[in-house]
């Protein structure tokens, strides 16, 4: 028998509570960022990012740069896990797949976590155009701890 405390569980995070992240996010309120879908019981988090200029890869042409696709990619991956721990987490590792052009007023992601153990967590998101068309696809590693 051990003479540590029991760990209480992480308080799970709902849809107000990570967009109330967002918007105290300096970059993440930048991006514009607005959460569509927490589902803690299949373990998977969806987001909008709204085009602005600032993000366009050449003016007027209504094509995300792949930039903020690869920060906005981060983000939903890394509150996939938050969503179920509590909190913000770190990056470990992130690789991106480019599919097609990214063209519209927005783009919408889904992660699903695919792995959460206790030192990493994996999470697949899949970033889709206005019409429905997968136009990138990223895989996260993250460290499951708050901070």
């Amino acid at each position: 028998m051990s003479d540590q405390p029991a760990k209480a569980a992480p308080k799970k995070m709902v849809a107000a509570d990570i967009q109330a992240k967002f918007d105290r996010s300096p970059f993440i309120g930048f991006l514009g960022l607005k959460v569509l879908a927490v589902d803690h019981e299949k373990s998977t988090f969806s987001a909008r990012m709204p085009l602005r200029p600032e993000l366009e890869r050449a003016p007027g042409t209504k094509q995300f740069h792949g930039g903020p696709i690869a920060s906005f990619i981060d983000t939903v991956g890394d509150y996939a896990i938050g969503m179920l721990v509590g909190g913000g987490v770190p990056t470990i590792n992130l690789r991106i797949d480019y599919l097609r052009p990214s063209v519209g007023d927005y783009l919408d992601a889904t992660a699903i976590v695919r792995r959460a153990g206790k030192t990493t967590a994996v999470i697949d998101i899949d970033v889709f155009g206005p019409d429905g068309k997968l136009v990138a696809v990223g895989r996260g590693t993250y460290s499951p701890q708050t901070g």
